[in-house]
């Protein structure tokens, strides 16, 4: 069976495509910092993109390479520094898989690497004859856009090698382990359905699993490359969003509550433009490449991550 490299193999997403790929019988690498005894088919190689190290040998043993290491966006305050290394992190790490590719034998014969939807600006900037934002359509000129931009330009050059790539811009990966879901769960749990500012700004959403899948279909499908967008086909509103939730977890014993923009703004920072960013993204081009979404509406994805069997296992 075919050896399948990840970075950022601990993540999110990476943790459940992990899970994936040993149940359909592949070797997993996983890159990280520090290596670790391996687990089954999975093992652990050592790389350091910031000192440009990597274990080679690693690298020639992958049948394919899955890309998704880089900074947690939303982890900490947009100050200078942490810009820089939120772009640092992904474009120096895609550089270090480039180069080690090019200047060593190898037998890898696709990459599949992370992007998001911060590629695209405000809905209001969508082209006119658009209702959603598209993969031809440009990257925004703001933070997230260039940072997107230069992320996938970074990895981009394996192509020039004879690298089958596929880019895969997620939308907001929604798990009860980490990222935007836990935090729209807390207040609701008490009661309260916490609307971001109006509301009325659309969310580009997928399901973990879905998520994950379709990394996996990347890898499976040797015809696919290019761009995809990783959205579930049916974007909601923020108030859409949570209120569903809100209802699933306290049918009609909940109080609404709009927490304006100006405070968000305190809170996050620049970063609060993203929360309050409306991107109505599209997810045509991977359906009608095959594609199938487990979790193609809002009120299915949060049943199933409000059912037992949505939740991780107690103490991860």
């Amino acid at each position: 069976m075919q050896t399948i490299l990840i970075t950022g193999g601990t993540g999110l997403v990476g943790s459940e495509l992990t899970k994936l790929l040993v149940a359909k019988g592949y070797q997993v690498i996983i890159l990280t910092r520090k290596a670790r005894p391996a687990e089954g088919p999975v093992s652990y190689a050592e790389w350091d993109p910031v000192a440009g190290s990597i274990d080679v040998k690693a690298v020639q043993q992958a049948d394919m390479i899955v890309h998704l290491a880089g900074a947690n966006v939303g982890e900490k305050r947009w100050t200078k520094k942490r810009k820089q290394e939120i772009v640092d992190s992904r474009v120096k790490s895609a550089a270090l898989i480039v180069n080690t590719l090019q200047n060593n034998p190898n037998k890898c014969k696709a990459v599949i690497s992370a992007s998001a939807m911060g590629w695209y600006g405000d809905d209001k900037l969508r082209p006119k004859t658009r209702s959603m934002f598209t993969e031809e359509d440009p990257a925004d000129s703001q933070y997230l856009g260039e940072t997107c931009r230069l992320w996938e330009e970074s990895i981009q050059p394996v192509t020039a090698i004879g690298k089958r790539l596929v880019i895969i811009r997620s939308g907001i990966v929604l798990s009860n382990r980490s990222g935007a879901f836990p935090s729209f769960k807390k207040p609701v749990k008490m009661g309260f359905a916490t609307i971001l500012g109006s509301g009325r700004q659309m969310i580009s959403w997928i399901h973990i699993e879905d998520a994950a899948r379709l990394y996996l279909y990347a890898i499976e499908n040797e015809q696919l490359h290019g761009v995809f967008n990783a959205v579930a086909p049916q974007p909601v509103t923020n108030e859409h969003l949570v209120t569903t939730l809100a209802k699933k977890i306290k049918g009609n014993f909940f109080i609404s509550i709009n927490m304006p923009s100006w405070l968000l703004k305190i809170l996050f920072g620049e970063m609060s433009v993203e929360v309050l960013k409306s991107a109505t993204v599209s997810s045509a081009k991977i359906s009608k490449a095959g594609f199938q979404f487990l979790y193609p509406t809002i009120s299915v994805a949060i049943d199933r991550l409000c059912s037992p069997q949505g939740n991780p296992p107690q103490g991860i």
